[in-house]
């Protein structure tokens, strides 16, 4: 077969990113790639029912392809508007009615990477803390216990010392799942958004309390570590802050 009739024959089994390729190697190529009805193939996998009109809707297949095609790609954010430094958090917690925590936490206490796990954590708990992922925590000292039979609920607020203005990230939310094998209780709550975000919605925030194994009783806990995250929606510090300045501040 002559080149260019085996060229005509790959080119529409080729993904978008290969057949862009092609168009670079040479001018006989990329005559060849340049073809729309080989980009009407790749539009007709993505978006078939759009390749039911009689032309494409852009001036060519290959325009509508290589416009959209490029949406996947996550755009990198703009730097957030506000900083860990502007923010103060209020951590309280309650075993039953008697509060048995409550803390004024500046913002930077809980940057990533600058705490040490204390040693005698569980491997499962260790791989967890040393992830990639990224975590807001904060040390417990003095460490404190909290029976299993008790109901242990946790509110969190937050303050924007640059203007004076309160959010609400957790409002008495109740420990209601404790993971033994990773040594964590979880408690959550979905975030109050600003209305001026409509479209944003169902964004969680998780709180863990942190535990080390407390010998033969099984029934105390002995926490070590609070942590806070918002991995729903925000797996970096950057994402967090870009976060945490859309709440419904008041």
């Amino acid at each position: 077969m002559p080149c260019d009739e085996i060229l005509k024959a790959v080119f529409p089994l080729l993904e978008g990113a290969d057949l862009a390729k092609c168009m670079v190697v040479n001018k006989q190529w990329r005559e060849i790639a340049q073809d729309d009805y080989f980009w009407k193939c790749l539009c007709a996998k993505r978006w078939p029912a759009i390749c039911k009109r009689p032309q494409p809707p852009t001036v060519t297949y290959h325009k509508l392809f290589k416009t959209f095609y490029k949406r996947q790609h996550r755009r990198a954010l703009l730097p957030p508007r506000l900083s860990l430094n502007d923010l103060e958090f209020y951590v309280d917690i309650w075993t039953e009615d008697r509060l048995i925590f409550s803390e004024v936490v500046p913002g930077p206490t809980l940057q990533n990477g600058i705490w040490i796990p204390p040693p005698g954590i569980c491997d499962v708990l260790k791989y967890h803390l040393e992830g990639s992922g990224y975590k807001m925590i904060l040390p417990v000292e003095p460490r404190f216990t909290i029976p299993l039979s008790h109901s242990v609920s946790v509110s969190v607020l937050v303050v924007r010392k640059d203007s004076n203005k309160v959010a609400c990230i957790i409002d008495k939310s109740v420990f209601d799942y404790i993971d033994r094998t990773a040594y964590r209780a979880l408690a959550f709550d979905y975030l109050d958004i600003s209305p001026s975000n409509p479209f944003v919605s169902e964004i969680r925030a998780w709180i863990s309390l942190l535990f080390l194994d407390n010998g033969n009783n099984e029934g105390i806990i002995d926490v070590f570590g609070i942590e806070l995250d918002f991995c729903d929606a925000a797996n970096s510090e950057e994402e967090v802050l870009w976060l945490l300045d859309i709440l419904d501040w008041k």
